[in-house]
């Protein structure tokens, strides 16, 4: 599971730098849920809602930096350490993401747990 969350973790930063819609597709089960913090009332639900809501809110490359670390694997569950640095005016980010991978190794399930960094 580890080179499989390291896999899935590469993927991930190509379709974060590329936006491509068929990039984030490739992450996602069809029926994936995508909440982008804990108890996330309204997450993002199935691959073309993902794919649409992150095209929205997508981050150009230009203006990002990211750093992580695979922090532990539970079965079919991965944690992931992260650290979102913007090049603009916005604050950086602490995060940690709990991914659940599917048998064909698309996430299923994706939570971001994220804070303002202190820089």
């Amino acid at each position: 599971m580890s080179d499989a969350i390291k896999a899935w973790m590469e993927k991930y930063i190509a379709a974060w730098t590329s936006n491509a819609p068929e990039d984030i597709r490739g992450l996602f089960a069809e029926d994936a849920v995508y909440a982008t913090r804990p108890y996330d009332p309204d997450p993002w639900r199935g691959r073309e809602r993902i794919v649409e809501r992150w095209i929205s809110e997508g981050d150009q490359p230009e203006d990002w930096t990211f750093q992580w670390s695979v922090l532990g694997v539970d079965g079919e569950l991965a944690f992931v350490q992260g650290r979102t640095s913007y090049l603009d005016d916005r604050p950086s980010y602490e995060n940690l993401w709990i991914i659940r991978l599917g048998p064909d190794g698309r996430a299923v399930s994706f939570t971001e747990w994220f804070m303002e960094s202190r820089d």
